[in-house]
């Protein structure tokens, strides 16, 4: 892996923010409605990060992946967690909230130190968009596995996220 790992400041935001959208337009588009993309989305991830990258939370952990040039090419976010955790083992009490790499940086390593950066081995859970194979064959592969639970996104209509536990 060539990318540099490290904390983002609130500083961040804005950049973290094109990113997650450029990563959501990479993976979901063909999932999500014409039109879903519009500048009220980009606005919603700004305020999104510039709200978490504000609070203090010491269960928030973050990673940002950079490279050689100082351009953000993925992010992981992990935390406490929130939502339905009915059936978690009392002893998972970390969710991992976002992994997202660049299409360009797929299969390099990159994602991989983002999820080490920010879980460790520990146990965890996370929701995954069911039609993604190679997502869940990467957690899969990490120690987690899914429980037959499913829902929808709030966030996005025709997205329906797996939860996977280890």
């Amino acid at each position: 892996m060539a990318q540099q790992l490290r904390t983002p400041t609130p500083a961040d935001a804005h950049e973290l923010a094109k990113l997650h959208v450029a990563c959501w337009k990479e993976t979901y588009s063909d999932l999500l409605p014409e039109g879903f993309f519009d500048s009220a989305h980009d606005e919603q991830r700004l305020q999104m990060w510039n709200k978490v990258l504000a609070d203090p939370n010491p269960l928030f952990r973050i990673s940002l992946a950079e490279n050689a040039d100082g351009k953000l090419v993925g992010f992981a976010f992990s935390a406490a967690p929130t939502g339905n955790t009915e059936g978690i083992p009392s002893s998972v009490s970390r969710q991992l909230y976002n992994l997202y790499v660049l299409q360009g940086f797929h299969g390099d390593g990159t994602g991989q130190a983002l999820l080490d950066a920010v879980l460790g081995g520990e146990p965890a859970m996370l929701w995954v968009e069911s039609q993604n194979p190679r997502a869940i064959r990467f957690y899969q592969r990490n120690g987690f596995a899914l429980d037959g639970v499913t829902e929808d996104d709030p966030m996005a209509p025709k997205i329906t996220d797996a939860r996977m536990v280890r």
